[in-house]
This record gives structure tokens, C-alpha cells and sequence, in this order.
């Protein structure tokens, strides 16, 4: 046995043995959240039943419950990162034609957990590497919108109906949208600078990284926790404070009136509330909770949460780089229909 065979079978166990130890803990600590929050409410002697205990007992609930499921998938999508790497998903999509294009980059814009700080350098990426603004289009569209955080608390929280139907949508919309701006044909609406790196000649397609052991993939999945857990638990904490505020002292009637199936404007007012409001996918899913425990329609409240992530305002800052104001114009106006149909269509069926 070679010392390199001897130095990395040792890692690879004690790689294991982390990640056992991490689940089982994980495990056990999530199966007792419910007999943890009613017996710190009853140790803070609140009066079951209250508005102020029901949301003390939510946000006591929900913090570590939304935090745990938030790790466990940030790992998990960190191991599956190191197969789906950028330079490889630019490679698969090149030349890609429309149609089979657009579901591609949609599909794989829900497993590779690009967050919106990487739009632009993936995006002037894949048109260096030929391929179809539209299809490019259908990822920036997929990756936030069908966000893997997004489907997994979904998943947990609603069951998996609710997930299945938010990924079909979601991935509908991102295949449709991103076809319509590619048949636009508006590629005169990038920035200069970018039109002029694309029509260089001489850009090299990207080498594909060789694979790597499965202790260095899970200390990436280990790194991608502190690296995105680490940024994103105080929207997280936001979040649950404001579902919380919600669940406990919000009136139901109140919520049915603003986000109610029967109000017709309810869809596209939720949309522009979504707007302005900058969160990410674990940092909404609480309020959306909320929402619905209070009566509120889920078709309305799924075009909100939609909004807040895949049409965000810093989004289209860090896009401004790249894209002339028509056509971030463009892309919000064909994203915001989808949302709409979306929108009423869980409204309708459901």
C-alpha cells in the first residue's frame, strides 16, 4: 500500500464518521423541537392560547426547525455541487438548441445552488460558451426561482403534492419564459462590453474539474454551510419573526381580504409587494407559513414568495451590469406573468 493510499483512507472514515455523527445529531435534535418550545413556553409561564404565546411557541418552533432543515440541504446541495460544477454546467449547455436548451438550463438550474451574487459571471459565462441568451434566461429564471431550499422546506412543511406542483410551475415558467426572450431575439439590448466579449474570438471552453474523493466532497458540503448558513441566518431570524407577528396576532379575516382566492387583485398586488422586499428562499418560507395557517390562498401567497426571490431588487442591480434597462425590463415583465399564472392557477385548482 502506497503512504498517499494510507494517509487517505484514514481521512475518508473519519470524513464518514463526521457525517454519521452529524445526522444522527441532527436527527435527534429535530424530533424533539416540539417538546423543547412547549417547555420553554411553560418555563416563560405564557398562557397557551394568547396571541403573545402563540407567536413566542411559533418563533421558539420554527428558528431551530427552519435552521436544521436549512443545514441538512445546504450540505447536501454542497456534495452535489462538487459534480455540477459552473465550467460543467456552461459545457453541458453549449450549443444546445432551443426547446431541449431552455428545459436543460431550467433542470439544472434547481441542483446547482448558484446564489444571485453569481448571476452575472455565470451568465456572461454562458454566452461565451455559445449558449442561447434565451436558454441562459431559463436558468437565471430556474436557479432562484426553484430554489432547492425553497423545495425542501416545502417538501417538510406542506408535504410533497405542494412541492411537486411549485417545481412543475416553477420549471414551466422558467422553459417559457426564457424561450420567449430567446425568440425576441434581443441580444442588441446587452451591454456593449458583454456583446463585445461574446463576439471575440479565441475564448476557450472551460476544463471540466476532475472528481474528487468523497472526503473532500463532504468537507465542500461542510464549507458550504458556513459559508451560506453563516450569511443568511439573520434574514432567516427576520423571517420567523415576521411569520411569527403573523401567526400570532394578524387577524385571519384580515389576511383573507388582502391574499383571499376571491379577490381577484390579490395575485398581482401580492407580486409587487414581493418586489422591493429582498430575501432569500429560507428567509421567506416562514412568512409564507404563516400566511397560510392564517386562511390566506396558496396560489397567492406562492406569487409572493416567487417574487420575492426570483425579482428582487438587488438582483436586477448586480444584472444592470450586464443587461440594458429594456431588457431587464423584458426579463421582469415575462417572469412576472408566469408568477401571475402561477399564481392563479394554484388559486383555481386548488
Amino acid at each position: 500500500m502506497s503512504v498517499a493510499s494510507a494517509l487517505v483512507q484514514p481521512a475518508e472514515r473519519r470524513a464518514l464518521g463526521f457525517t454519521l455523527a452529524f445526522l444522527a445529531a441532527w436527527f435527534a435534535l429535530y424530533a424533539s423541537l416540539t417538546p423543547i418550545a412547549d417547555g420553554l413556553v411553560g418555563l416563560l409561564s405564557l398562557e397557551r392560547g394568547s396571541h403573545f404565546a402563540e407567536s413566542v411557541h411559533f418563533f421558539i418552533f420554527d428558528t431551530p426547525k427552519v435552521l436544521l432543515l436549512l443545514t441538512l440541504i445546504v450540505f447536501l446541495m454542497g456534495v452535489i455541487q462538487t459534480f455540477f460544477s459552473p465550467e460543467r454546467t456552461r459545457a453541458l449547455l453549449a450549443g444546445k438548441r432551443e426547446g431541449v436548451g431552455n428545459a436543460m438550463a431550467a433542470s439544472l438550474g434547481i441542483v446547482t445552488p448558484f446564489c444571485s451574487c453569481s448571476a452575472v459571471p455565470l451568465f456572461m459565462g454562458f454566452l461565451m460558451a455559445g449558449v442561447p441568451m434565451g436558454v441562459t434566461f431559463s436558468f437565471l429564471i430556474s436557479a432562484p426561482m426553484v430554489n432547492e431550499v425553497a423545495l425542501g422546506l416545502l417538501f417538510a412543511m406542506f408535504g410533497w403534492k405542494v412541492a411537486a406542483l411549485y417545481v412543475g410551475l416553477g420549471l414551466t415558467v422558467a422553459i417559457f419564459a426564457g424561450w420567449v426572450i430567446g425568440r425576441l431575439r434581443l441580444e442588441h439590448w446587452l451591454e456593449d462590453w458583454v456583446r463585445d466579449m461574446v463576439q471575440a474570438d479565441g475564448v476557450d471552453a472551460p476544463e471540466i474539474p476532475e472528481g474528487r474523493s468523497w472526503a473532500a466532497r463532504l468537507a465542500a458540503g461542510r464549507h458550504h454551510v458556513r459559508d451560506i448558513v453563516g450569511k443568511v441566518w439573520p434574514y432567516i431570524l427576520a423571517g420567523i419573526a415576521i411569520g411569527a407577528g403573523i401567526h400570532g396576532y394578524v387577524p385571519q379575516d384580515f389576511l383573507a381580504s388582502i391574499m383571499g382566492r376571491d379577490a381577484w387583485w390579490a395575485v398581482p398586488l401580492a407580486v409587487l409587494i414581493g418586489v422591493p422586499m429582498y430575501s432569500n428562499a429560507a428567509g421567506v418560507i416562514p412568512v409564507v407559513e404563516a400566511l397560510l395557517a392564517k386562511g390566506a390562498a396558496l396560489g397567492t401567497v406562492l406569487a409572493f414568495m416567487m417574487s420575492v426571490i426570483a425579482l428582487s431588487l438587488p438582483e436586477f442591480i448586480i444584472l444592470r451590469k450586464v443587461l440594458k434597462l429594456k431588457l431587464i425590463a423584458v426579463f421582469a415583465a415575462v417572469v412576472s406573468s408566469g408568477i401571475l399564472l402561477v399564481g392563479y392557477v394554484f388559486n383555481w385548482i386548488l
